[in-house]
Formats: structure tokens, sequence, C-alpha cells
């Protein structure tokens, strides 16, 4: 199969779940200051260098928390503000799916090269297949907004009979909304019906 759908972590380039997050600066300098105070202050109460330390992780919480109020400012953010479905985001499901289709074609290709045998096949198909299956109806339940939408406001406001019809085409027989001049299927021009 192909490189690109190895489990391995891929190594070209740095993403910034790789590198490290502003917050665990906070989280690691609370960790380090909470231990510098209890070296430094060997002589006092047990009950002081716990109140030392609290008092450390409180303005390491602190300075999270400053970071999560300011960091929508800068716009760094927004950038990877996707559509969610389930928890995870459209593009990463595209991605997997494209991922999966590729897995498919490449073991296909190699069964048919003789590299892999016929119950290795069906197995590995069976799964790949039942994935790729799962993501497209996942990607698909997130797909239907408008419809929803619509509904909504059918449910609001009532379902208008006074509503205009939708153009049909007269070469095609394609529906088409209702302001549409041009079939959006073969083109031609669509006469408005009364």
């Amino acid at each position: 199969m192909s490189s690109e759908t190895s489990t391995e972590p891929q190594t070209s380039g740095s993403t910034d779940a790789d590198s490290l997050q502003p917050w665990q600066l906070f989280t690691l300098a609370g960790l380090i200051g909470a231990t510098l105070t209890v070296f430094m202050s060997r002589g006092q109460s047990p009950s002081a260098v716990i109140l030392l330390s609290l008092t450390i992780f409180a303005a390491a919480a602190v300075g999270i928390a400053a970071l999560r109020t300011f960091m929508p400012l800068t716009g760094r953010l927004s950038s990877d503000s996707t559509q969610v479905l389930g928890g995870r985001t459209r593009a990463a499901l595209e991605r997997e799916k494209t991922l999966v289709l590729r897995s498919i074609k490449d073991l296909e290709f190699d069964r048919a090269m003789g590299k892999v045998s016929d119950k290795d096949f069906a197995e590995m198909s069976h799964r790949l297949r039942a994935r790729a299956a799962g993501l497209i109806r996942q990607l698909d339940a997130g797909a239907g907004y408008r419809d929803q939408i619509q509904r909504e406001i059918e449910r609001r406001i009532g379902k208008s009979d006074d509503a205009p019809k939708k153009g049909v085409c007269t070469q095609c027989k394609t529906a088409n909304d209702a302001d549409a001049r041009f079939c959006k299927s073969c083109g031609a021009k669509i006469e408005l019906q009364a």
C-alpha cells in the first residue's frame, strides 16, 4: 500500500500538534516554579511550602486563562475554524476518506499483481470498504443543513402555498430553483410559470 495510508506519523514538515503549545509553557513554568520553591524553602513549615506551591500554580493558571482570553484577538485560532462534525473537522474526514479510497485502489492493484492472497484481500477490502462507507455516511449527515433550515422555517411560519413554483426545464425535465432563468442540468432557458 502507499506510504500515505500508513499509520506511522509523517515527518515531512512540522504541524501545530507537533510543536510546543503556549499553554504548555505556562504549565511547565508552574511546575518548575513549584519545584524551586520546595527546594528553596527547606526550613519552612509544610503548610507554608504547600501554600507557596499553590500560589505558583495559581499564577500559571491565571497565565493560561489570560492566554486563552487574548489568543482569539490575534486571529491565530481562527485559521482552523472549519466545520466540526462529531468532534472532528470536515477537512479531516475528507482527507481520511480520500486516504481510505486510495488504500482500496492500492489493495485492488496489489491483488491484480499477485502480491495479496484472495483471503487477505477479502478481509482487508471488507474493513476498508466498511470504513469508507462510515466516513461517507458521516460526511453526508453533516451536509443537509439547508434541508434542516428549510424544515425549521416551515415549522415556525408554516408552509406557504403561494410560494413560486420551481421551474421545470422543458428539454430535460429537471426541476430547478424558483428564481432560475437557465436549467442547471442542460443550460436551456427556462420559461417562467404563472
